[in-house]
């Protein structure tokens, strides 16, 4: 049988969580039925999708918002994926982020092949928009457009005007790329001796991009907090910006970090490639910043046998157990965050058990595997019933 060819498309230079989801996606296709193709822009989606041996038409896919070419951008663009499409024989368009929805709706009228637009965000821009009525309207005419709407969480499909037909496939990662077995002691040693911790120094620690939303602030105010009721604690924040986000947020942070009590407490590695060593070496997983459409990093954490503290909103109740794999303080308390995390780093045993709790969750729940073939489920639908 001669493979269906599906064509994604992804906006983005960068590697951002939307993009390291697609990446395994096209990668853990069936070639056999399924041929993935990407359109994106030049950057590191693109080289890492050609060295995974994913065909890749680079085209540049401009902002749109705010941009005084949006129409004559949005027609030239959609034009160009449509060629593609017809080109490769796709089966049907897969867009990932919001800007290639709005490229790829059109090209798929263009083409006449259905689109399935994946909507991995709780809102069109990257952040809540002030007028929400530009927002509904929007979702309502991709939700009118898209062959299949697919979310990332429950907590995103319920921003959905069209919800109650979306599905609902959850991130999934390789899990054997998550082996805590195959870090030793010597991990934990090298990261100590990178970040100037002592050897027996619990070790708490986060990881995300350097957005506000992301809570790094959240994470040293609980950090202050914590040095109290242990002060033999130290705190490991890995991220940078790979965005190029210019703004005052990491000046914020490097005075928040200067706080009484937190002096060389407090390491920053900046933005990492391979984030496995640095989980393997924290005690805990803190995740502290606003309601997350996913977050999954969350499920990497669970992966490497780590128990999770967070906020208890957006999709992470779909992800994090309370009292099994980890703790979920009430949103925004940040002393109910602190205390969350004052209690497993008093209770080893019981974190130990939340960790083993939370790889056997990711293992039956979140495994690459099991999201991929309710996805091509999906698509043997779509393309049988047109």
């Amino acid at each position: 049988m001669t493979p269906r060819s599906i064509l994604f498309v992804d906006h983005a230079d960068a590697l951002g969580g939307a993009e390291q989801s697609l990446l395994l996606l096209m990668t853990y296709l069936d070639r056999s039925r399924w041929q993935p193709q990407l359109v994106a822009p030049p950057g590191q989606l693109a080289g890492e999708a050609v060295a995974a041996g994913i065909p890749v038409h680079v085209q540049p896919l401009p902002r749109l918002r705010g941009s005084s070419r949006s129409l004559l951008d949005l027609w030239k663009q959609a034009r160009c994926i449509s060629q593609t499409a017809r080109e490769i024989g796709a089966a049907l368009i897969h867009s990932n982020t919001v800007r290639a929805t709005a490229y790829a709706s059109f090209a798929a009228r263009l083409a006449s092949i259905p689109l399935v637009w994946h909507m991995r965000d709780f809102w069109l821009s990257e952040t809540e928009p002030a007028a929400k009525w530009s927002d509904r309207l929007g979702k309502y005419l991709f939700c009118s457009t898209a062959g299949r709407v697919v979310t990332n969480s429950r907590a995103v499909a319920a921003h959905l005007p069209c919800a109650k037909s979306a599905s609902v496939l959850h991130n999934g990662i390789d899990l054997s790329h998550f082996d805590p077995a195959q870090y030793t002691a010597d991990n934990r040693a090298d990261i100590c001796n990178a970040a100037g911790f002592p050897l027996d120094a619990p070790i708490v620690g986060m990881i995300g991009r350097t957005r506000p939303w992301k809570g790094q602030d959240a994470f040293l105010q609980m950090a202050g907090q914590l040095t109290a009721a242990v002060p033999d604690c130290h705190f490991l924040i890995v991220g940078g910006d790979p965005f190029g986000v210019q703004d005052d947020y990491e000046a914020r942070l490097l005075e928040l970090r200067s706080q009484p009590g937190l002096e060389g407490r407090v390491h920053w590695t900046g933005q990492l490639a391979d984030v496995r060593p640095p989980l393997a070496a924290m005690d805990l997983f803190v995740h502290p910043g606003a309601p997350e459409p996913f977050g999954l990093v969350n499920i990497e954490a669970m992966a490497m046998g780590k128990p999770v503290v967070a906020f208890g909103h957006g999709a992470l109740p779909e992800i994090v157990l309370h009292e099994e794999t980890g703790l979920l303080a009430q949103p925004g308390d940040t002393a109910a965050l602190t205390a969350s995390v004052s209690r497993l780093l008093r209770d080893p045993v019981l974190s130990r058990s939340m960790g083993r709790a939370g790889r056997l969750r990711v293992q039956e729940h979140f495994r690459i595997e099991r999201t991929v073939n309710q996805l091509e489920e999906l698509y043997q639908k779509l393309v049988e019933s047109e």
